[in-house]
């Protein structure tokens, strides 16, 4: 098996890294949602030594992030979770955590079960921290978005797509979850980070 990259990855991890260190400053667990392919797990391990890392993802993904994981050889990065958005999941708790590109993957209905799940797992001021595209007030932020939305309910999932950030926001704060930030990026994407109540 050849290890999988992500060329996107490789664009943002360390715009991604240089918000999470103004965030994550004392030591913690953070639980990463989606991993891909493991690549930001082992960016963010080796740059944020204080931060024990838990990557997670579908088990079709497993062999790449363990593939970055065993390459990299680090204390602070742990073998990944096979974790479901829409199951229960198998952690009970972590001190925040941290999703890149997922919300735009996957259904409505699957963002919703992961604010609920990660409302269970949070602990009060933990944080849920997002980057990825979001449209505001109904409309995409750049001709590039629109591609990508088109590409998502296309190729990957009729019921993927970018979401609305009033949509996004009124989730999390079902879950207790009030945003506390939301920080422009790179490439027309956003940092959202979450607040447990």
């Amino acid at each position: 098996m050849i290890k999988p990259i992500a060329e996107a990855c490789l664009r943002n991890q360390q715009p991604i890294v240089d918000a999470l260190q103004g965030l994550l400053v004392d030591p913690c667990k953070v639980l990463e949602l989606g991993s891909g392919t493991g690549q930001h797990g082992v960016y963010c391990s080796q740059r944020l030594p204080h931060v024990l890392w838990q990557p997670s993802e579908l088990e079709e993904n497993l062999a790449g992030i363990r593939m970055w994981r065993d390459e990299a050889d680090l204390d602070n990065m742990l073998p990944p979770l096979m974790l479901d958005l829409d199951q229960p999941w198998p952690i009970d708790k972590a001190d925040h955590v941290f999703s890149a590109n997922t919300v735009h993957y996957v259904a409505l209905a699957t963002v919703k079960n992961m604010f609920a799940s990660t409302a269970r797992v949070l602990p009060s001021k933990g944080l849920f921290i997002i980057y990825g595209p979001v449209n505001e007030n109904g409309t995409f932020t750049s001709e590039g978005n629109a591609r990508l939305d088109e590409w998502l309910k296309t190729c990957v999932n009729r019921l993927a797509g970018i979401k609305d950030l009033d949509q996004i926001i009124s989730l999390a704060e079902l879950q207790g979850l009030s945003l506390i930030e939301n920080l422009a990026m790179p490439a027309n994407n956003r940092l959202l980070v979450f607040q447990k109540n």
